[in-house]
């Protein structure tokens, strides 16, 4: 499984014969000029997992990947012309031989006063594949069996204790941090030693930011 992190939320996974893009928001830049995808995926409503104006530019250059999400921005997409297959939580799609299941189904809470959207996060596997989960941005449902996680490293809805927990109860064997355009250089940093001291033995914690397509097994 090769992944590579543009930014932000935003990944390109290559797996079982799949490329897949995961959040194209607009807090990631260069998602749009890439080719022979597959399929993109979003897994909530918030602009910085899915960018309204170039998501058609990106479609119009991979003609033919299929367009996935969580139903509420599903049908949003769809009132706007972009044909968009909702993922329900609990439903499975297959992109060439890699599965793509929805789970979860709610947006982390962010306050008392702002309702709540939409999210699902997404578990991939396939045959010979190690299994990997984008959250989104939830931390409340902890899938079983989830051996590569990105874990969402910089939240209005988080703290770092929420993190902790989230990662310790995932306990993958590898994780590197996501949603991490709120935090700038210095205090980044200062998450990842803290993430890095408190994960659980058997999590290895690797940065995928700058390191281009890496391959996770």
């Amino acid at each position: 499984m090769l992944i590579t992190h543009l930014g932000h939320a935003c990944l390109l996974l290559e797996a079982g014969g799949a490329r897949v893009l995961v959040d194209p928001g607009a807090f990631t830049h260069g998602f749009e000029e890439l080719t022979g995808l597959d399929a993109v995926l979003v897994t909530h409503a918030h602009l910085d997992h899915y960018d309204a104006e170039r998501l058609p530019v990106l479609l119009e250059a991979n003609d033919g990947a299929r367009l996935i999400a969580e139903p509420e921005v599903a049908a949003e997409l769809t009132r706007v012309g972009l044909e968009t297959a909702p993922l329900h939580p609990g439903e499975s799609t297959s992109i060439s031989d890699l599965t793509v299941t929805a789970v979860g189904g709610l947006h982390a809470l962010i306050h008392e006063d702002l309702p709540r959207i939409g999210n699902v996060g997404l578990m991939f596997s396939g045959d010979g594949e190690p299994t990997f989960f984008h959250p989104g941005d939830s931390y409340e449902t902890v899938p079983d069996g989830v051996d590569i996680l990105g874990v969402p490293l910089s939240a209005p809805w988080a703290a770092l204790r929420d993190t902790v927990s989230f990662l310790r109860a995932v306990a993958p064997r590898v994780a590197f941090p996501i949603h991490d355009a709120t935090v700038s250089t210095i205090g980044r940093g200062l998450y990842l030693r803290n993430l890095g001291a408190l994960s659980p033995d058997r999590t290895e914690l690797r940065d995928l930011a700058g390191a281009g397509a890496t391959s996770l097994t």
